[in-house]
């Protein structure tokens, strides 16, 4: 037993180890009685659209008929048919923003001047609503595609160019003053230093432009486009098919939290401020 104190190996006493087990039982629970709860107020509201005449027409909203429609896009391949352009369309217009975003927030972060010139002018765009441009944006670009990006860019910018100041504005600067006093200059103390500083708040400005893009497309692919979640939406209201239309809600949020999810796990594995 000294020997194993000794080595900072010491035996976990069956107290702590009781708590911890409840602890992480605790951690799977607390989602499931959150789903199961929700499922509960999802199955009430069923019912209560199915006893009223004046809304029957919309049981289709409730689970079983949700659920079954959502296992058919599944199985007929619906599913990633209507995903599949979506997708595309959100990588696409969150790459230009992080091209766009990124370094404009090392500058917007590291240049008081710069920060001072356009933190008002960079918070009245942020307040615009990004569908605000689609008249513009159906004018200057020849394909509903390039417009729909358009907008989805527009929306991402700003979550990465202010964590991204946010990040740059908090390295400590005694980093900086070891890599000028190893030489670095310019773009090679950027690539050094201040990118792996950033990198952790680059991830969270990129995982919040995540949610707003995500937000934004679905309208974005209402009008003019004939792909994507939001035709199918759209498709599906159109018909009356509102099982459906429930089915596609479920699977927009369900792609959307996986996104979501995977961003924060690589968010969590670059760290690299943490002592080892």
């Amino acid at each position: 037993m000294t020997d194993a104190i000794a080595h900072g190996n010491a035996p976990i006493a069956p107290a702590a180890q009781d708590a911890r087990s409840a602890l992480a039982i605790m951690r799977w629970l607390a989602p499931l009685a959150g789903l199961v709860a929700i499922g509960l107020v999802w199955q009430i509201g069923g019912l209560v659209l199915a006893h009223d005449p004046r809304f029957a027409a919309f049981t289709g909203f409730a689970p079983a008929p949700t659920l079954a429609a959502f296992m058919r896009l599944l199985g007929s391949g619906e599913a990633w048919r209507a995903a599949a352009p979506s997708l595309a369309r959100v990588l696409g217009g969150l790459g230009i923003a992080f091209l766009i975003g990124a370094p404009l927030g090392v500058l917007f972060g590291s240049v008081k001047l710069i920060e001072r010139a356009l933190q008002l002018p960079f918070q009245i765009l942020r307040m615009v609503s990004p569908l605000s441009w689609m008249p513009i944006a159906v004018l200057a670009f020849p394909t509903w595609d390039g417009a729909i990006v358009f907008l989805i860019a527009a929306a991402a910018v700003w979550p990465i160019v202010f964590a991204t100041a946010a990040g740059v504005k908090r390295i400590d600067p005694a980093w900086l003053l070891v890599g000028r006093t190893l030489g670095g200059r310019g773009l090679a103390l950027v690539h050094r230093v201040v990118a792996p500083a950033i990198l952790p708040d680059l991830l969270v400005g990129l995982r919040l432009a995540l949610g707003v893009a995500w937000i934004v497309l679905v309208p974005s692919e209402f009008l003019g486009v004939t792909s994507g979640l939001g035709y199918a939406i759209n498709d599906a209201r159109d018909t009356l098919s509102y099982d459906r239309l429930a089915a596609l809600v479920l699977l927009i949020g369900l792609i959307g939290a996986a996104l979501d999810a995977l961003l924060g796990l690589i968010a969590r594995r670059v760290s690299w401020t943490h002592a080892h």
